[in-house]
């Protein structure tokens, strides 16, 4: 008996020690998975091009960034499921909310068909999928939706379904917008930094340097968005993973910028045929700076005609009311 009990303690330790490592085995490999999840955060965050910015449309582009790396990993269930192309247009088990139509439908090209289209040039590409922005677009129409009629259900069955549309819809357009602000703050971007790469370029050309070494004095000595894309540029030519003329159309591509995209094709054509580089950098960074000025002048003729709506709907009622008030009161009591 005593020779029983003694099988049953050692069967009992070896499985108490084997549980032991199954459990850490198990920890060590999740932890392991949440460090890979991070370190794909964070390059999916630098990839992003760093023009996301705070405020609403910086939130928004973040909340798609991390559906779409849940999407990927298989960490969360998707409420939009895509309506296969050339079938009846059912949905699929499960799904809450419609998905966008089929490639080609007009439906998609307000989702994912528009944003593969402005994704790159808002430096999304590599960050949002157009499944995490299509997710993105239905749970933020949903959220809304849910708080604009709980929000108006408390006064009224007409404001509920007022304020639900209301929801529904800003949710459902607020990717969309933030997509664009992003895209337009990389072409500021582009703007502000242009003339000062060209510069730099142009001055390590004057010195003797070549050109690959040139444009890398700017992206090694300026901590800026468009500097750290142009060393990643620079990067994967030297690397052989592309061809430089290759990268720098990629480079122009990444942007909305007419502006950069003529200059990179004076550098491409210069390149390939030999031509002078440095007078022609030095001359497209005076165009850049002064097209920048230009822009900003004209932002600040414009402040004046902008300021004009609020002061109308804000500022004027009070001074009416301030100036009139005394005088509707006294007709007040004289009538």
């Amino acid at each position: 008996m005593s020779g029983a009990e003694g099988l049953a303690a050692l069967a009992c330790a070896f499985a108490g020690v084997s549980g032991a490592c199954l459990v850490q085995g198990a920890l060590r490999r999740r932890r392991a998975a949440d460090r890979r999840r991070a370190a794909l955060g964070k390059a999916d965050a630098e990839a992003a091009g760093g023009a996301v910015s705070g405020g609403c449309a910086g939130a928004v582009v973040r909340y798609a960034a991390d559906l779409s790396r849940r999407l990927a990993f298989g960490a969360v269930r998707p409420l939009a499921v895509p309506v296969q192309p050339g079938g009846n247009g059912r949905q699929a088990a499960g799904s809450a909310v419609p998905a966008a139509g089929g490639a080609g439908t007009p439906a998609d090209a307000c989702g994912a068909g528009w944003f593969a289209a402005h994704a790159r040039k808002a430096g999304l590409a590599d960050g949002v999928s157009p499944e995490g922005f299509r997710e993105c677009r239905v749970r933020l129409a949903l959220g809304l939706a849910a708080v604009g009629g709980l929000a108006g259900a408390a006064l009224s069955n007409e404001l509920m379904a007022l304020l639900g549309a209301v929801g529904l819809a800003s949710g459902a357009l607020a990717p969309r917008w933030a997509v664009r602000d992003t895209e337009r703050r990389r072409a500021q971007e582009v703007e502000r930094h242009l003339s000062e790469m060209l510069e730099v370029t142009a001055l390590g050309l004057r010195s003797g340097l070549s050109f690959d070494r040139s444009f890398e004095l700017y992206g090694a000595h300026f901590d800026t968005q468009f500097a750290k894309a142009c060393a990643s540029a620079r990067r994967r030519w030297s690397l052989g993973l592309t061809t430089r003329d290759e990268a720098l159309r990629d480079l122009a591509a990444t942007y909305d910028s007419e502006q950069l995209a003529r200059v990179v094709e004076s550098m491409v054509r210069s390149l390939r045929f030999g031509s002078s580089l440095a007078g022609s950098l030095e001359a497209a960074a005076a165009e850049a700076r002064a097209e920048h000025c230009a822009r900003l002048e004209e932002r600040v003729a414009k402040a004046p005609v902008k300021m004009m709506m609020p002061t109308g709907a804000l500022i004027l009622p009070a001074m009416l009311l301030l100036v009139l008030g005394p005088v509707l009161l006294e007709l007040a009591n004289g009538v």
